[in-house]
């Protein structure tokens, strides 16, 4: 098995390349072509030693790109000075490639000869080689002889051999070549030295990964577990990592197989013994039994620095039969194991290296780069040319592979040679009929599992990869699978992924595998299978009713929405089954029977109601949304439905009442859209364990239990029960509720009750028309993250003064929410838009979290008083009142949070188009979209479009990162040494305005805009003034994106404007951090030449948004501009000039002096810019750079002026 890195051989560890040749003889052929060299070349072949030599004679070319290549693909590098070496512009030149490529890769050793000549007169550059250099510098002026010089010093100093007739040291001179000879021999030949793979694309950067965890600089003992998918590469790169630091140690040794050879005393003997053999070097160690082993390898190795390497363990127990208590290790040993189950590892800690560190590497699969190069070398040997089509094939063949080496060397090596037909057809057959070879190595790893884990593993496989861990974990839970031990034991084996999400996943060729493991069980016969999970066979089964008791999951899912007739006592003889999903799948007749044992029915648009005689009782999980069951129906059959945990009847229009229903351990229940329901038992405001209830758009809902004591509630949503006017009181166990949606419902009023709701985070009161009020006791919810209302409104309470709660509200009239808002400490968010505020109180600013403030259309908006410092957001649109670009108006609010500071830029800077005079005094300031700390964004939906793209940073198709994320965690940051502001986030601000303030420095009326920065990227800030309302006829997406030094485009800014925002500013201010890990990857220097452009497009609802759609630069945006405090150069000759015909036509004549502003005395009028009228003000360069306006700027300063 073998992978590679995507930098090409030619990059990697001398440990892991594969060699054109063992040996690269450098000589001088006038010297010793006809004599030494050609007997040395003799004796290298005959010894079995791949040697270059080049027997072309040179006069005075230079070396060809072929020759260094040859240089490049040799492991041995022999040079042989002999006394008119350096005469030879081309040895020199030759040597100079042959030292930079040791200096690329010190592995690759240089072994100098010196034939009849003194290594002194080579290294101190005398006699002859002292002549023949001082000539050459006479002819030469460049630096190219001090380059030859400096080569032959670092040659000479070398470890290499020295002959000299008539020297006593060798017999002959056929003597001193066998000599040679038999030490490259042993060099190439050595016994460390494993053999890692044929085209190693992907392992350098693995092992750096590796190398920088074992850390063999440190005293301490370690070990280092490798872990991953079968198949991703571990030995191997064990075995690179083995080549590369071996040497460093007092002896070391790579077991192989471990785990097959452990599992028996002969094993466990034979690998103690190879153990001994290896790192004591005299090949005679036999220990008799495994205890002696022990012993013996405690005593002889306990004082020696080794490395070992373990090679497929899969119980710490075993490593205990071989080694002991590994107590024993010397300081400075390092040992490095790979196994397939990470849970290993903590055994390990625990049992085994009780005092000692281990560390953790898991191998992820090749980036689709190294993976195209992988499959390339190997389905296209020694870059055998292939056309586009073969091209697109491949791509084809490693998404499905999805980065597996293991199956990336099998699909190419079987598909090299072959004509395109047939690459079509085998990319058809390996998506349905699995490869054995790939999955014999897959398999192991299920082979290993007991039997409950195979039943979980087969169950994900077949119908659960997507689904949520926590949804699956009941459903096998009632199976009696045990999953909360199963699953994990299945993730730390690599079988099976838990994402960020939540959702459970696996690789697809991991899937495949089990998959075929069900259809193994009865290849030829549907109905004996245990699972099926094919469209096709499981429509078989159902509608010729071929269906057993071994069945115990069916999955009848068509790709496109069908009418079928399935037998209608399909499911008789399936007493077993335990899951039932379909989709897209439209039955005519009602079903007889359904099995008494399901605990998952997932069966959308079911038209009919259940069978008369089917009692759900075992029943988990019911997701039956659009159907036409009838609940009363149901109710009416007395079941308890003690096991069901999950009701989806979503859009359900024949619920209009919700009854009594015996489900006393109901965790999630969805009516949301049952458009006819009005009315819910009161059984369902008791339910101890219900956690999320949805209820929002059933508009007709008018009466809910008149209490509610929740005790688990999280998650409670009412959104659009426009017909729902009263709110139950909340029971003073309802502590557990976290989000309330309440917004465009039609409550009249909150309870008072809404106190006992202590963890509530998120209340949505919007568009609640009929709510006037807020009862004070609101000001108990000390957990308000997020808070957005129609109303800030207090509801008037009694004189009396409550001491005990603290808060001492003493005769409340109605008094505005605003005024107490610091009685929200973990407040996050306040939407108040379409309130009729007039003021914002400065109190707000005393809220430590809060990141977002959203006032659109507030019409009666005239000032916010403060921001508090962790403010990322304002949406202030359509607030026509409000002061924003005074003093103390919300832009220079915002600009002093971000830390920018308006003064401090640079006297000249860079825009790629001359900006016209009319927007001279304008462009914008900072502020862009707010990221929480787990990288989500937890606002409103609204939102999204005004926060950059959630891959802030990210790099866009020709961009690519520096280094895979999954080494982010062993190699320190690239970012040491720069020091930012603790916190440093983006900011957002969208405010009524058509002014960009003077400050910016970078302003432009094109689309993109330059300006230069040193090694720390400073704060930086983008504002676009957008057009009139005639440019929003239709919905427009707008990106922001950043390139340096010419390289690396990334995304920073998405937003898209609504067709209210004309006339406004939208102002955003990258990560700094981000900014700097960017110039970090675009190879930075001490001036960096910065790009910023925008895009609009567009907009596209059908597809995500997409800046190479319809691609255009409407009026939509008037004006840009960049405030940063860049170290553009100075240019004091030339001033900043207007765009000078504007508002001309292209045939008008124009009086070009007069359309320059002179500024001085009568006697000495000199042109000045317009912007730089102060200190204060001062505006980069606007550079020329289309040609005709570049001619009519020489013409103004190099032609006289007629003053007269």
């Amino acid at each position: 098995m073998t992978f590679l890195n995507s930098e090409g051989a030619s990059s990697s560890s001398s440990s892991t390349r594969r060699w054109n040749y063992d040996v690269f003889l450098s000589f001088r052929g006038e010297d010793t072509r006809e004599g030494f060299t050609s007997h040395l070349y003799k004796a290298l072949c005959d010894k079995g030693i791949n040697t270059f030599i080049d027997d072309k004679l040179h006069r005075g070319e230079g070396i060809s790109k072929e020759l260094v290549q040859v240089i490049q693909n040799s492991s041995i590098l022999v040079i042989v000075f002999s006394e008119n070496y350096a005469e030879s512009i081309w040895c020199l030149d030759e040597l100079a490639k042959i030292v930079e490529c040791n200096e690329k890769d010190p592995e690759v050793p240089i072994l100098p000869v010196f034939y009849n000549i003194d290594p002194s007169e080579i290294r101190n550059q005398k006699g002859n080689f002292g002549k023949a250099l001082a000539k050459h510098e006479k002819k030469l002026k460049d630096n190219k002889v001090q380059r030859w010089r400096d080569a032959l010093i670092k040659a000479a100093n070398a470890s290499g051999w020295h002959y000299k007739k008539g020297c006593a040291t060798y017999k002959s001179e056929s003597d001193f070549i066998q000599n040679i000879v038999e030490e490259i021999a042993n060099a190439k030949e050595n016994p460390t030295q494993l053999y890692v793979a044929e085209y190693p694309v992907g392992i350098k950067s693995r092992v750096e990964a590796i190398e920088s965890l074992l850390d063999i600089e440190s005293d301490e003992f370690c070990v280092v577990g490798i872990y991953g998918l079968p198949g991703v590469g571990k030995t191997t790169i064990a075995k690179a990592v083995y080549n590369k630091i071996a040497k460093h140690f007092d002896g070391s040794s790579f077991l192989m197989n471990v785990r097959e050879n452990l599992g028996t005393d002969a094993g466990i003997i034979t690998l103690q013994e190879q153990l001994l053999n290896d790192i004591l070097g005299d090949g005679n160690w036999k220990v008799g039994n495994r205890f002696r082993g022990i012993n013996l390898i405690e005593k002889r190795l306990c004082c020696k620095r080794v490395f070992l390497i373990l090679d497929d363990v899969d119980d710490s127990t075993r490593i205990e039969n071989l080694l002991g208590k590994c107590n024993w290790f010397a300081s400075k040993s390092r040992v490095i194991i790979t196994l397939r189950d990470r849970h290993w590892l903590a055994a390990l800690k625990e049992k085994v290296c009780t005092t000692y560190k281990v560390k953790e590497f898991k191998v992820e699969q090749l980036n689709k780069q190294e993976a195209l190069q992988l499959f390339k070398e190997h389905a296209f040997p020694r870059n055998k040319p292939h056309d586009e089509d073969y091209s697109k094939l491949a791509t084809k063949f490693v998404d499905f592979a999805d980065g597996l080496p293991l199956a990336l060397e099998i699909i190419a090596r079987d598909l090299c040679g072959k004509a395109k037909d047939e690459w079509e057809s085998a990319l058809d057959m390996y998506s349905k009929i699995p490869n054995k070879e790939i999955q014999k190595i897959l398999r192991v790893s299920y082979d290993g599992l007991n039997d409950t884990e195979k039943d979980i593993f087969l169950d994900i496989a077949c119908f659960f990869k997507g689904w949520y861990k926590d949804y699956v974990v009941k459903i096998l839970d009632a199976c009696e699978l045990y999953p909360s031990s199963g699953i994990p034991r299945l993730v730390n084996k690599c079988l099976i992924v838990v994402d960020q999400y939540g959702r459970l996943s696996m690789h697809d060729l991991i899937q495949q595998m089990g998959k075929e493991v069900v259809r193994q069980q009865a290849p030829k016969i549907l109905g004996k299978r245990s699972r099926l999970y094919c469209y096709k066979d499981s429509l078989e089964v159902l509608t010729r009713n071929k269906g057993s008791k071994k069945i115990r999951g069916i999955m009848l899912h068509s790709p496109q929405p069908v009418e079928v007739q399935l037998h209608t006592e399909a499911f008789k003889r399936m007493e077993n089954l335990k899951f039932l999903i379909v989709e897209n799948v439209h039955i005519c007749k009602p079903l007889k029977f359904l099995p008494n044992n399901l605990i998952l029915l997932k069966w959308p648009d079911y038209p009919f109601h259940w069978p008369s005689e089917y009692f759900p009782e075992q029943l988990v999980a019911i997701e039956m949304p659009r159907n036409c069951i009838r609940l009363p129906k149901l109710i009416n059959q007395e079941c308890r439905l003690e096991n069901l945990k999950d009701v989806n009847l979503e859009r359900c229009e024949f619920i209009t009442k919700l009854p009594k229903l015996r489900a006393p351990n109901l965790e999630n229940l969805d009516l949301a859209f049952c458009k006819n329901l009005v009315e819910i038992d009161e059984y369902f405001g008791s339910l101890e364990k219900l956690k999320r209830w949805n209820l929002a758009h059933c508009r007709k809902l008018q009466f809910l239990p008149s209490q509610l004591r929740l005790k688990s509630l999280k998650y409670f949503c009412l959104t659009s029960c426009s017909g729902l006017e009263n709110l139950p009181s909340f029971h003073s166990e309802m502590g557990c509720l976290e989000i309330l949606y309440l917004g465009e419902s039609g409550i009249r009023e909150l309870p008072s009750s809404i106190e006992h709701l202590t963890k509530l985070e998120t209340l949505s009161l919007d568009k609640c028309e009929n709510l006037q009020y807020l009862p004070d006791s609101i000001y108990k919810l000390q957990q308000l993250r997020i808070l957005d209302t129609t109303t800030t409104k207090l509801r008037p309470t009694c004189n009396s003064i409550d001491i005990s709660s603290g808060y001492g509200f003493v005769k409340m009239k109605p008094l505005d929410l605003l005024m107490k808002l610091d009685y929200f400490p973990a407040l996050e968010m306040i939407d108040l838009s379409e309130t009729n505020i007039v003021t914002i109180p400065k109190n707000i600013s005393r809220l430590p979290r809060l990141e977002s403030l959203l006032i659109s259309n507030c019409k009666l908006l005239c000032e916010i008083q403060g921001l508090p410092q962790s403010i990322r957001t304002v949406l202030a649109e359509n607030c026509m009142l409000l002061d924003s670009q005074s003093p103390s108006g919300l832009l220079n609010q915002v600009i002093e949070i971000i830390g920018i500071f308006p003064n401090r830029v640079c006297g000249s800077a860079r825009s790629n188009k001359l900006m016209d005079l009319q927007f001279s005094n304008y462009l914008p300031s900072e502020a862009e979209g707010a990221e929480y700390e787990d990288g989500g964004i937890s606002m409103d939906q609204q939102l999204s479009i005004y926060f950059p793209n959630e891959t802030e940073g990210a790099e866009s198709k020709d961009g690519g990162r520096s280094m895979d994320p999954q080494f982010s965690n062993y190699f320190p940051s690239e970012t040491e040494g720069i020091e930012y502001e603790h916190g440093d986030i983006a900011h957002t601000l969208h405010v009524p305005g058509t002014e960009i303030p003077k400050w910016f420095n970078h302003q432009s009326a094109e689309n993109s805009i330059l300006f230069w920065v040193g090694c720390k990227f400073p704060k930086l800030a983008v504002c676009i003034a957008l057009g009139p309302d005639e440019a929003h006829k239709r919905f427009y997406d707008c990106y922001v994106y950043i390139s340096i030094n010419g390289h690396k485009t990334r995304e920073y800014g998405y937003f898209r404007p609504s067709e209210n925002n004309y006339n406004h500013l939208f102002l955003f201010s990258p990560c700094q951090w981000l900014l700097q890990q960017h110039l970090i990857e675009s190879n930075p220097t001490d001036q960096n030449c910065v790009e910023v452009t925008y895009i609009t497009c567009f907009a596209h609802y059908d597809v995500e948004p997409n800046p190479c759609i319809e691609p255009l630069n409407p009026t939509l945006i008037k004006r840009w501009g960049v405030h940063v405090e860049c170290t553009c150069p100075q240019e004091s000759v030339i001033p900043n000039l207007p765009l000078l015909t504007t508002g001309h036509d292209d045939d008008d004549v124009v009086d070009y002096w007069r359309e320059l502003t002179f500024y001085g005395s009568d006697d000495k009028e000199e042109y000045q810019s317009p912007l730089v009228l102060d200190d204060t003000s001062i505006s980069c360069m606007s550079w020329l750079v289309e040609p005709t306006t570049k001619l009519f700027k020489l013409f103004c300063f190099c032609s006289p002026r007629n003053f007269s």
